[in-house]
């Protein structure tokens, strides 16, 4: 069966300081991060088990176990790639005009985006994502990690709103670390992602 592993970081876990201290970091990297990938590929074994005994009264649980940890799993590792020590500044070509066409402007995206994360009610993640049915960019806000968005709508860019994500740092004033990460966004990575989703855009809705 294959199983999910914990992807290296491009950067070693001071790069990103000032805005992110290293000791952030490498507990949100290495204790963090992993103990989603333990979670989803644990939880995977339980439902094999669960499908060889044909014992499927815990099913529920594990349906929503699954959607926590790997959710967790694939947020963590878009999170990494979105930042750079080189990053910053503001995008342009093809998603830039994107942004300002959805949105209005780059500076109010950063603004909705920046206060999309900042009102998360408790954990959860801001988050840029390509939605297919009208082939636009959207904000979405997610909860822990697997509610409030659009089905099918692909994340390009995340912000962790998880208190480990900043709390060594900057303590209770999650806005100041969100405003932080505006500073090391890699727009390459995040431009990347956007051609990637536009190209494997898949048509939910067909005409009769």
């Amino acid at each position: 069966m294959p199983v999910y592993t914990l992807p290296d970081l491009a950067y070693d876990y001071g790069a990103l300081e000032p805005h992110i201290s290293g000791e952030i970091m490498e507990l949100h990297h290495a204790r963090h991060h992993a103990a989603y990938v333990t979670g989803a590929n644990t939880t995977l074994e339980k439902l094999e088990e669960a499908r060889a005994k044909e014992d499927f009264s815990t099913v529920n649980m594990l349906a929503k176990n699954l959607a926590f940890h790997l959710s967790g799993h694939i947020l963590h590792s878009i999170f990494w790639n979105n930042l750079s020590p080189h990053g910053g500044d503001e995008p342009a070509g093809e998603l830039r005009q994107a942004i300002e066409r959805d949105f209005g402007s780059f500076d109010a995206f950063m603004k909705q985006l920046s206060n999309t994360t900042n009102s998360v009610q408790g954990s959860g993640w801001g988050v840029l994502a390509y939605e297919p049915v009208s082939d636009r960019l959207v904000i979405e806000q997610v909860y822990d990690h697997q509610s409030n968005i659009a089905n099918a709508s692909t994340p390009i860019l995340v912000i962790d709103a998880w208190e480990h994500a900043y709390y060594l740092q900057y303590r209770n004033a999650r806005a100041d670390f969100v405003k932080a990460v505006w500073n090391i966004i890699n727009w390459e990575d995040v431009a990347r992602r956007y051609r990637e989703a536009r190209a494997a855009r898949v048509p939910i809705v067909r005409a009769p």
